[in-house]
């Protein structure tokens, strides 16, 4: 299959996008002040573990997704130059 340019940099677009947000996102759960993620005793609770979850599935799939669109612009930028 062959992906157009705008779509080849969209999907690298997304994937990064991705990991920008998730990490901000672990970040601030790390830090969580609010009771939500740890409980007074220190100790994780299940909404931490949810959204970690949460966090490395996006982490996965933007990866995959930043991978297709990656290998989508490579291949463009190939035929490019094999034409020229």
């Amino acid at each position: 299959m062959k992906l157009s340019r705008p779509v080849s940099w969209f999907l690298l677009a997304f994937g990064a996008w991705s990991w920008f947000i998730w990490i901000s996102f672990v970040r601030n759960l790390y830090k969580d002040g609010s009771g939500l993620a740890f409980d007074d005793a220190g100790e994780a609770t299940g909404y931490f573990w949810v959204h970690l979850l949460l966090a490395v599935t996006s982490f996965v799939l933007g990866t995959v997704v930043g991978t297709i669109g990656l290998r989508g612009v490579r291949a463009l930028r190939r035929e490019r130059t094999d034409k020229g």
